[in-house]
């Protein structure tokens, strides 16, 4: 694009020098220039400020315009419009109130269309107002792209903090068990002499084995209550002691995690000769130690992993961008578990109403991720100030469409204001918590998959409900 230089008034050379005019016949060039006001806007001025009316277009000769918003009481950078670009309304635009500040950066000259004249130039110019329109559908574009990039972020933000906790957990249990397990192991070679000192033949020793197998492939061991624990506690004690067996407290501790009862010591005892009691059991008992320890590492390795693997799926890192047919469920529960800590915090009851006949569905995962995202936090947000709450994630099958439904008993949404919640920038969250754009990715996103999404609020209960269809 070439340099604009300083100039005393504005020609058509100087508009052909636009992208987005090359292709407009001269004498509309000149119509624009004929019916537009050439002015300068000093450095630092505003142009225009959100709650202001449109104005434009600003045909940009010379210098920069810098586009920004105050977000989390901060300013945030948008876009710099420099000489050649367009801003300002455009012919079509729906939008009628600027949303974000646009300040001049050093001297800038710009010729300004009228925009209460804007009726003349859709009827009279039809190349230039076709050119315009189409800068405004690459303006959508770009912002629409940036905003993804920018929201997709900031849910990722959302779920770190919780993320790091919930990793942060399992992590520390791994490290814990492990210099448990270390420590346990160097106490072995003592108890390794008396097993070794053991005098037991195959029959008797494969009996032990047969017994200890079936208890350690147990899979359901009954959950007891601290008294029925005790209580266990005690009758194995009492049994090991009559039996002369040393530390018989601390092996009945273990023996009882494992589902012993003093049947599991009689049926042991029989493959076991007397003198041999009190080193077997005490050699069971350090083999349970080491096995419990190994199924602790082992849940907070499983653990990682679903945390990992709900990362992944949740920002669909493996896949393409394009709709693919999947269960629209994995969806919600990984962002469930992306978003649990948040739950446990904010001691929020879920209530799943799935409807797991559903076929699946054919969407971008990824983004969809992001409408669950942005509605589950928001749901949990509203209900933190009662510090608990329920919420319910229904979904269901509408003829040929899905729907999914997500309820919150916070303190509803003021009926003066539901109507803005999709608005670009608009949020009624306190400083630092948010930034207007959620709901209106929710929605773009939704319309991108052809469907729609409806609020229905009241005190004590708000509903979102998404609907799309199945076949994409």
């Amino acid at each position: 694009m070439p340099i604009f230089g300083y100039m005393s008034t504005v020609t058509v050379s100087a508009l052909k020098a636009f992208e987005a005019l090359q292709q407009v016949p001269d004498e509309q060039l000149q119509w624009l220039i004929d019916h537009s006001e050439k002015r300068t806007i000093p450095d630092g001025e505003l142009l225009t400020s959100p709650g202001l009316p449109m104005t434009g277009p600003h045909f940009i000769i010379t210098g920069q315009l810098e586009g920004s918003l105050i977000q989390n009481g901060s300013k945030r950078e948008l876009a710099i419009f420099e000489a050649g670009d367009i801003t300002g309304y455009l012919p079509y635009s729906r939008g009628m109130v600027s949303k974000v500040y646009i300040r001049s950066m050093g001297d800038v000259l710009v010729l300004s269309y009228p925009t209460d004249k804007i009726r003349v130039m859709i009827e009279t110019q039809f190349e230039l107002t076709q050119a315009l329109v189409h800068e405004m559908s690459n303006r959508v574009r770009s912002f629409t792209t940036m905003q993804q990039q920018n929201e997709k972020m900031m849910a990722l933000g959302k779920l770190s903090a919780g993320l790091a906790h919930e990793l942060n957990n399992p992590a520390s249990a791994i490290v814990r068990d492990s210099v448990s397990l270390r420590e346990h192991l160097k106490m072995q070679p003592e108890g390794f002499k008396k097993v070794i000192a053991i005098q037991m033949d195959a029959e008797q020793v494969d009996g032990v084995q047969q017994e200890l197998f079936k208890i350690l492939t147990e899979k359901d061991r009954p959950v007891l209550s601290l008294k029925e624990k005790s209580k266990r506690e005690d009758e194995l004690t009492d049994w090991l002691d009559e039996h002369g067996v040393e530390d018989n407290y601390d092996i009945a501790e273990n023996f009882v995690d494992f589902n012993f009862d003093v049947d599991s010591l009689e049926r042991f005892s029989k493959h076991i000769p007397d003198a041999y009691l009190a080193p077997v059991f005490n050699w069971i008992s350090d083999l349970l130690v080491t096995e419990r320890m190994v199924e602790d590492i082992q849940e907070s390795s499983r653990r990682i992993a679903e945390l990992v693997s709900s990362v992944k799926t949740f920002t669909h890192m493996d896949r393409g961008a394009d709709k693919q047919y999947a269960d629209i469920h994995n969806g919600i529960r990984n962002t469930l578990t992306m978003l649990g800590y948040k739950l446990k915090k904010g001691n929020i009851t879920l209530v799943e109403e799935f409807d797991n006949t559903l076929p699946p569905v054919k969407a971008m995962i990824g983004e969809l991720n992001q409408v669950w995202t942005n509605l589950i936090d928001n749901a949990l947000d509203a209900m933190e100030p009662n510090g608990k709450g329920t919420l319910t994630i229904k979904t269901q099958k509408d003829r040929e469409f899905v729907q999914v439904c997500i309820m919150d008993d916070g303190p509803g949404i003021p009926a003066e204001i539901v109507s803005q919640i999709f608005d670009p920038f608009f949020t009624t969250k306190e400083i630092g918590k948010g930034t207007g754009m959620g709901l209106e990715v929710v929605q773009r996103i939704v319309q991108q998959h052809n469907g729609s999404v409806k609020v229905k609020s009241v005190p004590h209960r708000t509903e979102f409900e998404v609907c799309f269809p199945i076949d994409g």
